[in-house]
């Protein structure tokens, strides 16, 4: 499973989600999606915008969880 953790990026960049959505170029709800762990996919050119704006790299928001059984 992957586990989203784009919520304990922006609070330790203390952005909000009006914030990063503003300067990524996202409406708040796609972002929401994201950061809630509901989005099925996810473009690598976003992915990359968020890691500029908030000056971290995909592993800092994306992490991996092997299912239990």
């Amino acid at each position: 499973m992957i586990i989203v953790n784009l919520d304990v990026m922006m609070a330790r960049r203390k952005m909000s989600l009006n914030e990063l959505s503003e300067r990524v170029g996202i409406t708040v709800a796609n972002l929401s999606i994201l950061k809630t762990g509901k989005a099925k996919a996810v473009r690598f050119s976003t992915l990359g915008a968020i890691c500029r704006v908030l000056d971290c790299t995909p592993g800092d928001i994306l992490e991996y969880r092997p299912d239990e059984e």
